[in-house]
């Protein structure tokens, strides 16, 4: 566009924008007269069935359970501009019914949380909040009680209650004074009303659809010190030796009440503070022939000066529009390389999405940059936006990962959704796992007393192998991934494994051998032959996956510090260590309190021990390995004494200094980059 339309329209646009302002409401909704899993999370013994969703286990004898659902997306309760909190109202049906009427206990609940990973403890705690760590999980809940358990003052076994941060209820109610028993089986519609401007919530009951004129529990609060600017919602439900079950047949929800601010516009553009301009005294002339002089010089100056401010102005054209072109023409050939890939997103949605890339958006980071969680209002849809550190550097990643990844299809692989490359910026949109990370599952949640479960533990190193076994041996060019590491693999809804980030990987023909690069990756999981010579090969990958199968099933980092000294602890000496005298199995992760199947186990560590051999010839392949953990191949045998490699070429650190006392790793590892010759 010519740059004089571009001004015009651009001033057009800001005149637009202002007359049409006008104050708004910003209200969001949505409605499941049915549930499907493409808008909710299920976690912990939730299920669906039939488009309900039961929160706990169905059993014939009494057992301990709890499971949440929540909707996938983030709901904004606050608007940090104009210091508003929202109102909101929700529907839903429930049903809590028993296959032994006697055996009762413990209810369910309506929440808002800031997590969209709430699942606490059975029992009293209603799958809210953990046992052991009551202050952890925040949020502001209506429960539906059915067992009185004194440990919260719950008053009966029969009540409704508003609970904020903590399970002792603000204020409850019978529900017997609206005739309904909770553990009746009968579907129970519920409506949930909150008036920000009447600092007001109530909950209202009935066995039919018709809202009661009443409400059975109404709270005078104001809950602007509780809703933060985006939380989640959803419902959670638990029993403790019981066989009490939990159903949620629809649910609606709606908020309301931010207002749009305006800039304040004043008439005439005139400034608020504006004064007029001082004048100038006049100058005084003497006589006519300085009158001539002052003349002539008035006159040299009226020429000289508008052309000089025009020359100026053409070069500042000419390098304007040469930078200009610089970049659309740097852009172009960008789009050209990536015009057969998914969507290019604008910068302006992307910044928008992030928050302006706010710092609070970070989800992590990778070899490439930044990862941020972008949340597109118009759709409701989350994603994450990786953004490159730096975008001319950076440009051979950014074409490595996209050319790669986008022409991959396997279901544990972080799926890419587009790109956008402008202003200078080089960013690329991929689906949002909401489990985060592998690294971030097993170590931080663990060490809050939320220990990844073992089915989901074996399944992580089942699908990771499915995965790689497809970059090796399925695709058109072989992929070798050169940063397989705990951090790298994603966990969506259901804690399935997700490949990402390959700003590292690189693309082999099958029958091509192997190039010598720069050595890249992360300490721990580097395999020994790539240290010393350079070369990735699918053998180097076999080799980090044993390294995190292993994290998976010990719950313990590659290289950990041992004891209170200096020394450092190499992962796969450890658990080899075990295996040369046959206790193997007490590598299994202390945190799972003996909670798995003892089978799976051992091979599970007998398959990272193969993997993680020194010797590069003896590791098995990713298929192999897949048919061992999926009951299709036996077992490959491990020496029962780490075999010791030599190399015809040195190094200046020894195989043993690197993986067993490398004092310059950090606990989990650091990231090297060494040029080998």
């Amino acid at each position: 566009m010519h740059p004089r339309k571009l001004l015009l329209f651009s001033l057009l646009s800001i005149i637009f924008h202002l007359s049409s302002s006008s104050s708004s409401s910003e209200a969001f909704s949505f409605d499941f007269p049915y549930f499907t899993l493409r808008n909710l999370t299920l976690l912990g013994d939730s299920y669906l069935r039939n488009g309900v969703v039961g929160l706990t286990r169905e059993l014939g004898v009494p057992s301990s359970s709890s499971g949440s659902v929540i909707y996938n997306n983030p709901i904004r309760f606050f608007d940090k501009d104009s210091n508003a909190t929202a109102s909101f109202s929700t529907k839903f049906s429930f049903s809590i019914d028993n296959v032994n009427p006697a055996s009762f206990g413990d209810g369910l609940a309506f929440f808002i949380s800031p997590d969209n990973q709430t699942l606490g403890s059975p029992g009293g705690f209603l799958g809210l909040v953990n046992s052991s760590q009551f202050t952890k999980n925040k949020f502001v809940a209506v429960e539906f009680d059915t067992r009185q358990d004194l440990h919260f003052n719950d008053p009966d076994g029969n009540h409704v209650g508003l609970d904020i941060e903590s399970l002792v209820s603000i204020k409850t109610a019978n529900v017997m004074q609206a005739g309904i028993n909770l553990k009746s089986g009968d579907w129970i519609t519920v409506w949930i009303d909150y008036k920000n401007e009447e600092k007001k919530l109530e909950v209202f009951l009935s066995q039919s659809n018709s809202k009661p004129e009443i409400a059975l529990l109404t709270v005078d609060i104001d809950l602007c010190g509780f809703l933060k600017e985006f939380m989640y919602v959803g419902f959670s439900g638990s029993t403790e030796g019981s066989t009490e079950l939990h159903y949620i047949e629809s649910w609606s929800f709606q908020s309301s009440g931010f207002k749009e601010l305006r800039p304040r516009i004043h008439p005439n553009n005139v400034a608020v503070n504006s004064v007029p301009p001082l004048k100038a005294p006049p100058i005084p002339v003497s006589d006519s022939a300085g009158n001539s002089y002052h003349k002539r010089l008035g006159l040299g100056l009226g020429i000289a000066c508008p052309a000089f401010f025009c020359a100026v102005l053409a070069v500042f054209g000419w390098v304007s529009v040469k930078r200009w072109k610089g970049m659309k023409k740097t852009e172009k050939g960008f789009k050209a390389d990536l015009v057969t890939h998914p969507r290019q997103f604008s910068y302006k949605e992307l910044n928008a999405a992030t928050r302006w890339f706010n710092s609070s958006r970070i989800i992590g980071h990778g070899s490439f940059g930044t990862v941020y969680k972008a949340f597109f209002v118009d759709s409701g849809n989350i994603a994450a936006v990786k953004r490159s550190k730096h975008a001319h550097e950076s440009r051979t990643e950014f074409i490595a990962e996209l050319t790669i990844i986008a022409s991959l299809r396997h279901k544990n692989l972080v799926q890419l959704q587009g790109w956008c490359v402008e202003k200078d910026e080089l960013l690329l949109v991929y689906e949002f796992m909401p489990n985060g990370s592998l690294d971030k599952v097993l170590y931080e949640e663990s060490e809050q007393g939320y220990p990844l479960r073992w089915p989901y533990r074996y399944n992580i190193a089942v699908g990771l192998a499915s995965v790689l076994t497809y970059l090796h041996q399925e695709c058109e060019q072989q992929v070798i991934h050169r940063d397989i590491k705990a951090s790298n693999i994603m966990l969506d809804s259901g804690y399935n494994a997700r490949l990402g980030d390959f700003g590292l990987a690189r693309l082999l023909d099958h029958d091509k051998s192997p190039v010598s690069t720069l050595t890249a990756g992360t300490m721990g999981y580097l395999a020994p032959e790539y240290l010393q010579y350079g070369t990735a090969t699918e053998k180097t990958d076999v080799f980090s996956y044993g390294v995190v199968i292993l994290e998976v099933a010990c719950g313990r980092r590659p290289i950990v510090r041992e004891g209170e000294g200096e020394k450092m602890a190499n992962l796969v000496d450890w658990v080899w260590r075990l295996h040369s005298q046959g206790r193997i199995i007490e590598a299994a992760d202390k945190r799972l309190g003996g909670e798995f199947r003892e089978e799976e186990m051992k091979k599970l560590l007998l398959v990272g021990l193969s993997c993680a051999n020194p010797d590069s010839n003896e590791r098995p392949s990713m298929r192999r390995v897949f048919q061992i953990l999926s009951n299709e191949a036996d077992a490959v045998d491990v020496p029962r004494v780490k075999p010791t490699l030599t190399f015809s070429k040195s190094l200046p650190l020894s195989i043993d200094d690197i993986f067993s006392d490398n004092e310059d790793c950090r606990d989990h590892g650091s990231p090297i980059e060494i040029k080998l010759k």
